[in-house]
């Protein structure tokens, strides 16, 4: 038997076109759901892999922060130190100053012609009072402090003739004499 299609031919291919857009559309929407569901994990896993890594770093940085805090600590320490052994050493070198000083005044002084009364040695000056029988002897004290070495210039600050007793009189000075800066040099004794 044969059948007859009353329909007519162009609406049901209408239809079968439009159920096809139909079915398009919702698969593209799918697709694409799906698509920017995978690129979202994706991103999501870079973003988790990329907090890792600077977690790693932040962590690497604290560790590196605490070992720059020791490090400064032990600059600054090492700075205290150094400065206490160069004050140690200055010490060192500065305390035979003044046994040298006193040892050197000894060969200088012209004997049983004069004698100290005061002696004073500050950083760079050194101040000399005292007595002498004459005028020739306090020429010849300075004249053995200029050619010691030790002092860089000798002044006579002051001469005045005082009476010791009423057959004899004085003559007190007053002298100042800048020290020549340390060198390891020997020192001229006169003789």
């Amino acid at each position: 038997m044969i059948k007859v299609n009353l329909l007519p031919y162009k609406a049901a291919r209408k239809k079968e076109y439009i159920r096809l857009q139909i079915s398009i559309f919702f698969l593209s929407i799918i697709f694409v759901t799906l698509s920017m569901y995978y690129y979202n994990i994706t991103l999501n896993n870079k973003i988790d892999v990329y907090n890792v890594k600077i977690e790693n770093i932040k962590n690497e940085t604290a560790k590196y922060d605490k070992i720059i805090k020791e490090i400064t600590d032990i600059k600054n320490r090492l700075d205290v130190l150094n400065k206490k052994t160069g004050v140690i050493k200055n010490l060192e070198l500065n305390r035979k100053e003044p046994v040298r000083l006193l040892d050197t005044m000894t060969f200088m002084i012209i004997p049983k012609r004069m004698w100290f009364t005061y002696l004073e040695a500050k950083e760079k000056v050194v101040l000399i009072k005292g007595f002498a029988l004459d005028n020739k002897t306090v020429a010849d004290f300075m004249t053995r402090l200029e050619g010691s070495k030790l002092f860089d210039s000798v002044n006579l600050r002051n001469l005045k003739q005082e009476p010791y007793n009423k057959y004899t009189n004085l003559k007190e000075f007053v002298i100042s004499c800048n020290k020549m800066p340390k060198e390891r040099g020997r020192i001229n004794f006169p003789k």
